[in-house]
C-alpha cells in the first residue's frame, strides 16, 4: 500500500469517516503493521498541534483587531517607549486590551461549552481511562477456586469484599512496592499476590495523588526478602519509537504486552506522563514500563478512550522525587533504587522469566 493510500486511510479513521467494515480491516492494520500504527499516533499528534496552534492564531488576530478599534475609537494611545521600562510600558499599553480580549475569551469559552453541554449531554468529561479492574464475582470465586486447587492458602480474610485491582511492582527488596495511587482509592486494606498465588498483607506509606504514585510495604511474616532486583530504573530521557513492554495483571495471571515510546508527553502536554503505543487493560494500572535493557522508564496508569492503543506511564523520575521527598520527611526510611539494570544484552524472554517474580497483582478491599 502505498503512502498516499495509508494517509487517505488514516485521515478518514480519525475523522470517523470509514464505515464500520473499513474501521475493523483498518484496525486490524494497525496491529499488524506497526508503522502504520505510529503513523496514526503521529497524524494524530499532527491534528492536536495544528488545533493548539489555530487556536493560538486566532487570539493573536481578536487582540490585534481589538487593540486596533481601540486605538481609532481613542480609548488607549501608542506611547514611547523609554529604556529600561519595556515591560511595564506594554503592560501599560495592553492591559485594557488585554482585559477586553480576555473578556471575549471567557465568553466564548462559556458559549463553546454551553453549546456543547446542549448538543452532546452524554459526552465525556474527561478523555483519560484509569486502568484500575473491578473485580467481579466470578473472578473471585474462580480465583477461591484456583487457590483451592493449588492448595495455596489465602490471607484474605472470609467475607472481605475485594472491589479492585492493580499492578505493583518492587521497589526495593525489602518488600517495598510501587503503584498506581488510584488503584488504592477508597481502600481499606490493599494485599498483594505474588505470580505463584501466594497472598501478602501490604500497609499503605504514602500516595502522591498528584503524581498518580503511591508506596505499599509488604507486612507479613510469611515474605522472605529476595535478592538483589534484576531491573533498575533509568533517570534518562527515553527516545522517541524505542520498543518498550509492561507485565500486569489485567486478568488473574500475569500478561506481557510490548510497544513503543510515542511521545515524550502525556495528555495535552503533561510533562509528568509519557505516551505509548501498547495494548492495555483495566488492571494494568501500576506496572512497570520497561525498555530494551530491563530499566523501568515509567508506572503505566492510563489510556485514551477517544484513540485505540494510546497510553500513559508515568515517568519514573517522579518516583525518584516521590521517594526523595519521603526520605526526608522520614530519615529512617530506608529505600535504595537502583538505577543499573542486569538485564541489558539479555533477551526479551530472559528479561521477562527474571523479572515476573517480582510483579505483584494489587487486591483492593474498600472501607
Amino acid at each position: 500500500m502505498e503512502q498516499l493510500q495509508i494517509a487517505e486511510l488514516v485521515e478518514k479513521y480519525l475523522k470517523g469517516d470509514l464505515n464500520p467494515e473499513e474501521k475493523e480491516q483498518f484496525e486490524t492494520l494497525r496491529k499488524t503493521n506497526p508503522e502504520v500504527d505510529q503513523t496514526v499516533v503521529e497524524y494524530h499528534f499532527f491534528l492536536e498541534e495544528m488545533e493548539r496552534y489555530g487556536q493560538v492564531r486566532r487570539f493573536k488576530s481578536n487582540l490585534y483587531d481589538t487593540h486596533h478599534t481601540l486605538q481609532e475609537n481613542g480609548d488607549i494611545k501608542d506611547l514611547h517607549l523609554k529604556a529600561g521600562a519595556k515591560i511595564i510600558n506594554l503592560w501599560g499599553k495592553y492591559r485594557r486590551v488585554v482585559a477586553v480580549a480576555a473578556s471575549i475569551a471567557g465568553i466564548t469559552a462559556l458559549f463553546i461549552s454551553g453549546m456543547i453541554s446542549i448538543f452532546s449531554p452524554n459526552a465525556p468529561i474527561r478523555d483519560l481511562e484509569e486502568l484500575r479492574r473491578k473485580v467481579s464475582n466470578l473472578e473471585k470465586q474462580s480465583t477461591r477456586q484456583i487457590s483451592e486447587f493449588n492448595k495455596i492458602k489465602t490471607k484474605i480474610e472470609p467475607g472481605a469484599d475485594v472491589k479492585f485491582g492493580g499492578t505493583s511492582f518492587m521497589l526495593d527488596i525489602n518488600g517495598y512496592l510501587v503503584t498506581s495511587a488510584h488503584v488504592l482509592k477508597g481502600a481499606k486494606k490493599v494485599y498483594v499476590q505474588s505470580v505463584d498465588g501466594k497472598d501478602f498483607l501490604t500497609e499503605i506509606i504514602h500516595e502522591d495523588l498528584e503524581a498518580d504514585i503511591a508506596l505499599l510495604k509488604i507486612n507479613d511474616a510469611d515474605f522472605t526478602p529476595g535478592t538483589a532486583l534484576p531491573y533498575g530504573f533509568s533517570k534518562k530521557r527515553t527516545d522517541l519509537s524505542e520498543p518498550v513492554y509492561t507485565l500486569g495483571f489485567p486478568k488473574d495471571e500475569i500478561v506481557y504486552n510490548e510497544g513503543y515510546l510515542s511521545a515524550q508527553t502525556g495528555l495535552e502536554g503533561d510533562t509528568m506522563s509519557c505516551q505509548i503505543t501498547i495494548n492495555a487493560n483495566p488492571g494494568n494500572s501500576g506496572g512497570p514500563v520497561f525498555n530494551k535493557n530491563g530499566e523501568v522508564i515509567g508506572i503505566l496508569n492510563a489510556r485514551q478512550a477517544s484513540a485505540n492503543g494510546v497510553v500513559f506511564a508515568t515517568k519514573s523520575k517522579n518516583i525518584f522525587r516521590f521517594i526523595e521527598t519521603l526520605k526526608e520527611a522520614d530519615k529512617d526510611l530506608n529505600i535504595r533504587m537502583k538505577s543499573s539494570s542486569s538485564l541489558k544484552g539479555a533477551n526479551r524472554s530472559s528479561q521477562v522469566k527474571k523479572v515476573q517474580d517480582h510483579i505483584y497483582m494489587v487486591k483492593v478491599v474498600l472501607g
